[in-house]
């Protein structure tokens, strides 16, 4: 496949709904929300015009589902899907809402890292879990002793606690490796937290790394992964998702075996994504590895106060604007003045101040302006 995905308009772009255009005034560029800049795959396109055409419009099952990511995970990633233990979920977030339902009781804690993806403490706060952070390096990876830590004071008195994993990690873009994710497990295991793995940015992983999911983890018996093509292909309005359990989950599983469904057109599509669409994920990823790199140059020339780290999967970058010499919240800096907007670093956590967070799924054009806009305002103080 040599036609280019990452190459839409700004005028075509502001045609759209949804929240990522509409949430600002028509002159800022929007580059914050995690949708891209695309046209889904013709297959997935073709999927949802035949289910309409069949006026089949009821209750998803989850067969067809759970089959077609267990293809692709075995052909992307050599990993063997045990059938029996997935469970069909809205989407990624309410698929792990449900686990820490059954897996935790109100005022047990969470814990999750810092920076990290904000649903991450908004979910658990709206069913009245406390949220512990734990801090990752400065590096962005996990820090196995301040797990250890914030394991041990959770669980304190025996009761129960769970950690919610990043996998790839948003914001950082940090691929966990085989080594972390089995230390991660023995730490969980010895202080009987449970693990759900949010692994919904998976398949956006660039060369260098290698993609491992928490199940992977030999002789692993416990704990969760949630999946979804929403992110990879681009299908967030159209929701769908996918439990994983080790198999020492089995009396979970039962608890959430007739949880909520996802909706038959986001189950139709991720189908359509999972099975025909490999191509486009292929070229996809090397426009945005194209991507991360021009983001380095265009702020080395426009903005060489500002650093960011090539992440090595999905398609957000972690901008550190610490040296900038802005006073305040960058990202409130640069929609201000720049009329661009990105992620506030601070809604991701304490280590989240001083940084923002840039979705680089659009097309080198509009990339280039966003940065030139960014450097100009900072010129401009």
């Amino acid at each position: 496949m040599s036609e280019r995905i990452l190459d839409l308009e700004l005028a075509q772009l502001r045609t759209r709904i949804s929240a990522k255009w509409n949430a600002y005034e028509p002159d800022v560029i929007p580059a914050w929300v995690a949708e891209m800049d695309v046209v889904p795959a013709a297959p997935i396109r073709a999927a949802l015009a035949a289910m309409m055409e069949r006026g089949d419009t009821g209750y998803p099952t989850a067969a067809p589902y759970v089959e077609a990511f267990a293809g692709f995970a075995h052909r992307r990633w050599g990993w063997v899907i045990d059938d029996t233990r997935a469970r069909l979920a809205p989407d990624v977030m309410m698929g792990i809402l449900v686990v820490l339902l059954k897996t935790t009781a109100p005022g047990d804690a969470v814990i999750v890292a810092d920076p990290v993806y904000p649903p991450f403490v908004s979910f658990p706060e709206l069913a009245e879990r406390r949220v512990v952070r734990a801090a990752l390096t400065d590096a962005g990876r996990l820090d196995l002793d301040a797990l250890a830590t914030a394991f041990e004071s959770s669980t304190t008195g025996g009761r129960r606690a769970a950690y919610l994993l990043s996998n790839p990690h948003n914001p950082t873009g940090v691929v966990h490796t085989l080594e972390e994710l089995t230390a991660l497990a023995r730490l969980a295991d010895a202080h009987g937290v449970t693990v759900i793995s949010d692994e919904v940015h998976a398949p956006v992983v660039y060369d260098g790394a290698s993609f491992v999911s928490y199940l992977q983890v030999p002789g692993l018996e416990r704990g969760f992964a949630v999946h979804s093509a929403a992110k990879a292909f681009s299908l967030a309005a159209l929701k769908a998702g996918l439990v994983l359990a080790a198999p020492g989950e089995d009396a979970v599983l039962e608890r959430i075996a007739h949880g909520p469904n996802a909706s038959l057109s986001g189950v139709v599509t991720h189908v359509a994504a999972f099975t025909a669409c490999d191509a486009w994920l292929d070229q996809l990823v090397v426009e945005l590895d194209a991507n991360r790199r021009l983001v380095q140059a265009l702020l080395a020339e426009h903005a060489p106060t500002i650093q960011a780290a090539l992440p090595e999967a999905t398609y957000l970058m972690w901008l550190d604007c610490r040296a900038a010499g802005i006073s305040g919240d960058p990202a409130t800096f640069f929609r201000d003045t720049a009329r661009v907007a990105l992620n506030p670093g601070p809604t991701f956590g304490e280590r989240g101040e001083g940084f923002a967070r840039l979705n680089i799924a659009t097309s080198p054009r509009i990339l280039t302006e966003i940065i030139e806009r960014i450097g100009a305002s900072l010129n401009a103080r």
